[in-house]
């Protein structure tokens, strides 16, 4: 390989480190859960996307386990060719049932489901107006289709039906507004209510990312539209967060919509099919999910508590009404400082900064989860006013 081209991605890394930008993974040694090994370390985890603490309950692990001797390991295959068993159109149907859709359409995580979504649907006659703060995933895809694209101001409604305006001006066939339904960075959500009022109102699809949302969010956890009792046309969504924590994604919406994207949506063509523990285990947290009010009680009662506790130790927090609670610290390095201190506490988080959220945004991103307990959330707590007045944060 070409030294000069060693050379020049060397110069990069080292001017990331420099930045104080470098991330690094840590070695987790046990499962996931609301306690956690890493290396010889037990740690209290506060960073996972792991909402309900189902990554290792023993009704998902039961089940990805048994159905291997029933389906085997792997697919071997895409879906088209034999790579679909009867399972894989169970799922589908559960989720679509579950989150009031016609049907639902598999992928290996959500990525693939956002970055396969657009291109078949849209095309240079129609137009795709996104919120600036969605995630990378519903960006790349959108990069993918041949639509015109236009920005919103995150959650500015007036900018958005100022763009609405200009699509019909420039001659739109079909608009699609594109939203997650929480943003994650931030924990913020979307308005989908004004959103769909403006979609209503310019004839325009509305498509919500509810990755941050599903299993949780609403009266069943059917997501963020459920939350607000409203209706979203296309939703896309992970296995990999509330519903398990392992992998993959799916979209679920119209009929002729999900008939569309198996025919064309190039990620679900070009991929193996997920394996059969993982669908089974994805079966099982639908069934979890549908009678686990028990389960997002804990997880709101543990977030309202860790907000007061940060509140009254001084931390500079985002509000909101999400289990995502960043504690905002401005620069990339005092992030990663207090990530690195805490951690030597027995506290588990990551510092979030540049390029994943602005310059000068850095912050701390917790997330709260049913399976952590009082005492835990005490000691973090603990942790928080120790580190954050050593290094000066709080007073």
């Amino acid at each position: 390989m070409s030294t000069d081209f060693l050379t020049d991605i060397s110069k990069t890394l080292e001017e990331i480190k420099a930045d104080g930008l470098y991330k690094r993974e840590r070695m987790i040694t046990s499962p996931q859960g609301g306690e956690i090994r890493v290396g010889d370390a037990a740690v209290i985890n506060l960073c996972a996307n792991n909402y309900l603490g189902l990554a290792d309950h023993p009704d998902l692990i039961a089940a990805a386990r048994g159905v291997m001797d029933d389906k085997g390991f792997g697919m071997a295959s895409v879906r088209f060719i034999c790579g679909t068993q009867d399972i894989h159109r169970e799922l589908e149907q559960r989720l679509a049932k579950f989150l009031g859709k016609d049907d639902a359409i598999l992928f290996a995580a959500c990525f693939d489901a956002n970055g396969g979504l657009f291109e078949p649907l849209l095309g240079p006659e129609d137009a795709i107006i996104s919120d600036s703060l969605n995630h990378a995933s519903i960006i790349d895809g959108i990069r993918l289709c041949k639509a015109k694209r236009y920005r919103y101001l995150n959650s500015d409604m007036n900018d958005l039906e100022a763009w609405l305006k200009q699509a019909r001006e420039d001659g739109a066939r079909h608009i699609m507004i594109a939203t997650d339904g929480v943003f994650s960075m931030d924990g913020y959500l979307a308005k989908l209510p004004e959103i769909r009022a403006l979609a209503d109102k310019y004839d325009a699809i509305v498509m919500v990312d509810d990755c941050h949302a599903t299993g949780f969010m609403g009266k069943t956890g059917a997501g963020t539209p459920e939350h607000f009792g409203v209706d979203a046309d296309i939703l896309t969504g992970t296995l990999g967060k509330a519903l398990g924590g392992a992998i993959g994604g799916y979209i679920a919406g119209p009929q002729p919509v999900i008939d569309l994207l198996r025919q064309r949506a190039r990620p679900y063509l070009f991929s193996n099919s997920l394996p059969p523990s993982i669908v089974a285990a994805g079966l099982e947290a639908i069934r979890l999910v549908e009678e686990g009010d028990g389960l997002r009680a804990r997880l709101f009662e543990n977030a309202k508590y860790w907000r007061a506790g940060l509140e009254k130790l001084g931390f500079d927090l985002l509000p909101g009404e999400h289990p995502i609670i960043p504690v905002m610290l401005g620069e990339a390095q005092l992030a990663q400082d207090m990530a690195a201190r805490l951690f030597d506490e027995g506290v588990y988080v990551s510092g979030f900064f540049f390029p994943v959220v602005p310059r000068g945004q850095a912050r701390i991103r917790t997330q709260m989860n049913a399976a952590l307990t009082r005492e835990e959330l005490d000691r973090a707590l603990a942790a928080f006013g120790k580190v954050g007045q050593e290094l000066g944060i709080v007073s």
